[in-house]
């Protein structure tokens, strides 16, 4: 397993180009099944998920060709649509092959899907939508067999949880279903949208992207098609929780200005301002974090929630930087209780960190964190652990880090050229 070994105590400050959206990626990879053409993705990000992902579309016979980061893909034939357990268990979004493989091959074998430990991550909506559909479930042992009967059918569906991978499990079965599917309560995340265009250039019919109501209308066949992958908004928004918690500034290219309204409202709680342009974000150094009392001299509260609201992934970043800011604030997790379990390692770096529950925490800063040897449980809470390294005073050591590059593009690389001092060691 890797190791950073970080040297921190130091403003960082300079330019990077954000990588493309991991999680719009992923479900692409999956979405490739559903036409024997050509499928051509840009901007795709070189990190452990992907790879896995695409472990599985070569098992399911598919060719694969990844350059520099365009990524080619060609269903020609699925040799067998059965993924092998031990890949299905290394990554959360291989479930999203269930839809499509039934679409093409009228049946799947999968297995129970990994990925971060952060809490409950249910897969109620995938079998929802999927029976809804007309696909039939059997769970054999541990494995999720899969079976379609006769064509997909249209349905109105309505989620009882805006889930992302389940919304995105129901579009790329139902673009291919007799009639029209409506989902209501859907996922709205850039990632869904992303997806959802690739598809549409497949020749899908897809309308109300960016809203909670998506409508389908099914069509016979699918096409190859080439399409570029929407910049990272979370990789993008750690980039500046890091500069911001070490009194630097930061210019990210490659963003798409709506999908960073929530998260400039989240940094103007902590006074910290930057302007959008076209393709890029610019945070200028020198801005002194301090939380703004919300009106009536009341301790603000920052909570996640789906789309357009604080993305969960962003929290624990967030929570990091706040130990920089003078003030308190509230730290509500509502989504997954355990992804601020990681607190405790910072509470043993010197941050001043109240635990109320599982799902909440109060920050008072600004704290001198102290070099620490720590591991990372997580995609996110690992990045956290690092921007904790990188603010303090000291060497640090962070364990398990190849976790990190599950979902960081060129990390190192990145952190290097905004001036953090970083290596790895094995």
């Amino acid at each position: 397993m890797k190791k950073f070994i970080v040297n921190g105590g130091k403003t960082l400050s300079g330019e990077i180009t954000v990588s493309g959206n991991k999680n719009a990626v992923l479900p692409m990879i999956a979405a490739a099944v559903l036409t024997d053409e050509e499928v051509i993705l840009h901007n795709v990000p070189d990190i452990v998920d992907v790879r896995v992902m695409l472990e599985i579309a070569v098992k399911l016979g598919i060719e694969v060709s990844l350059s520099a980061s365009t990524l080619r893909l060609k269903a020609s034939k699925i040799v067998n649509p059965e993924i092998p357990r031990e890949l299905c268990s290394k990554v959360r979004t291989s479930i999203l092959f269930a839809g499509p493989l039934c679409a093409r091959c009228g049946k799947a074998t999968l297995w129970p899907p990994g990925g971060d430990v952060i809490g409950r991550r249910r897969l109620d909506s995938h079998f929802y939508g999927l029976s809804s559909l007309g696909v039939e479930l059997e769970v054999e042992g541990n494995s999720y067999k899969f079976r379609l009967p006769q064509k997909m059918e249209g349905r109105d569906l309505f989620l009882d949880e805006a889930s992302v991978t389940g919304t995105e499990q129901i579009i790329m079965a139902a673009v291919i279903a007799e009639g029209q599917t409506i989902i209501r309560n859907a996922a709205s995340e850039p990632h869904v949208t992303d997806l959802a265009e690739l598809l549409i250039a497949m020749g899908a019919k897809i309308s109300g992207l960016g809203s909670n109501t998506l409508t389908i209308n099914g069509v016979d066949k699918l096409h190859g098609a080439e399409h570029t992958i929407v910049g990272d908004h979370i990789e993008a928004g750690s980039f500046m929780a890091l500069a911001a918690a070490t009194g630097g500034g930061i210019t990210i290219n490659g963003i798409t200005p709506r999908h960073y309204w929530m998260t400039r409202r989240i940094f103007e709680r902590f006074g910290i301002q930057f302007e959008m342009e076209q393709n890029r974000i610019v945070m200028p150094a020198g801005q002194k974090m301090r939380t703004e009392l919300d009106f009536g001299g009341h301790t603000p509260v920052i909570s996640d929630g789906p789309w357009p609201q604080f993305p969960s992934d962003m929290m624990s970043c967030m929570i990091v930087a706040a130990t920089q800011a003078e003030g308190s604030v509230l730290f509500f997790e509502k989504m997954f209780e355990s992804r601020i379990y990681f607190v405790d390692r910072l509470i043993g770096m010197g941050a001043n960190v109240i635990v109320c529950d599982p799902h909440r925490v109060v920050v008072n800063g600004p704290a001198k964190l102290h070099a620490s040897s720590m591991a990372s449980p997580d995609i996110r809470a690992g990045m956290a652990m690092l921007i904790a390294a990188l603010c303090a005073n000291g060497t640090s050591e962070i364990n398990n880090a190849d976790i990190i590059e599950r979902g960081y593009d060129k990390l190192v690389e990145k952190i290097r050229a905004i001036g953090g001092e970083i290596r790895v060691d094995t």
